[in-house]
C-alpha cells in the first residue's frame, strides 16, 4: 500500500496541473494508479454500495452493477492503455478548467485523515481520466436515476439527467462532465437514427427555443 497524506496527493495535482495533452495527463494519471492496489478498488466499490444499501432493492442492484462495473473497467483501461503505449499519440490540448478539477480534488482528498484521504484520491484520479483522457462522463452509459432516467449515448453525444444538479460532492465533477444535460420531459428528444442534418437541427432547436445548457 503507498502511504500519500495530504501534501503528497497536493503535489501530485501540481504534478497533473502541469500537463499540457490529454496523452501526458493519461500517463501522469496511470502512474498514480499503479501506486493502488485492486483491494484499493475494491474500498470504493465496497464505500459506495454501503451508501446505497437503503434505497430501493432493485434500484440499488442495477446502480450497483452499473457504477462498480464502470470503476471496474477503468482501472483496467487505464492499466491497459499505459502498457501499449496508447498516451503517446494523443495530443490533444487539455481544456483550461483541468487544472481547476485538480485544485477540486486537493482540496477534497486533505482532511487530515490518510486513508480516507487516499481511496478519496483514487475516485478522483478514475473521474479526472474519464472527463480530461478519454473525454467521457464519469457517470457510465446506462447508469440509472431516480425517475427512470439514464445518462445516454445518443448521435455520439451523452446526456445525463443530473448533468445541471448540484448538492453532493459529486456534484463537483459535473461542472467538467463533457455530457448534456438531458432536456426536461416535453422538450425535443434528441433524434436516435438522425443523419447529420438532423441531429444539426435538433442542437439548433434545443440551443434557441429550449435554453438547454448541456
Amino acid at each position: 500500500m503507498k502511504i500519500m497524506n495530504g501534501q503528497k496527493i497536493i503535489d501530485q495535482c501540481l504534478i497533473f496541473e502541469s500537463q499540457d495533452t490529454r496523452g501526458d495527463l493519461g500517463k501522469a494519471i496511470a502512474e498514480a494508479v499503479s501506486g493502488y492496489s485492486p483491494g484499493d478498488l475494491k474500498k470504493i466499490q465496497w464505500n459506495f454500495s454501503g451508501r446505497i444499501r437503503n434505497i430501493n432493492p432493485l434500484y440499488r442492484s442495477k446502480l450497483e452493477r452499473t457504477v462498480n462495473g464502470h470503476l471496474s473497467e477503468t482501472w483496467e483501461k487505464i492499466r491497459i492503455m499505459n502498457q501499449q503505449g496508447s498516451f503517446s499519440p494523443m495530443k490533444e490540448p487539455l481544456p483550461e478548467d483541468a487544472k481547476q478539477f485538480w485544485n477540486i480534488a486537493a482540496a477534497e482528498c486533505s482532511s487530515g485523515e490518510p486513508e480516507k484521504d487516499r481511496i478519496r484520491f483514487l475516485k478522483y484520479l478514475l473521474a479526472g481520466f474519464c472527463i480530461f483522457v478519454m473525454n467521457v462522463p464519469p457517470h457510465p452509459v446506462g447508469m440509472p436515476f431516480p425517475g427512470g432516467d439514464k445518462v445516454q449515448l445518443i448521435d455520439g453525444i451523452y446526456y445525463c439527467p443530473v448533468r445541471e444538479k448540484s448538492g453532493d460532492v459529486d456534484s463537483a465533477l459535473c461542472p467538467f462532465c463533457p455530457a448534456r444535460q438531458t432536456p426536461e420531459i416535453g422538450y425535443l428528444k434528441p433524434p436516435r437514427d438522425g443523419n447529420t442534418r438532423r441531429k444539426q437541427e435538433f442542437i439548433k432547436d434545443t440551443y434557441e427555443h429550449h435554453h438547454f445548457n448541456g
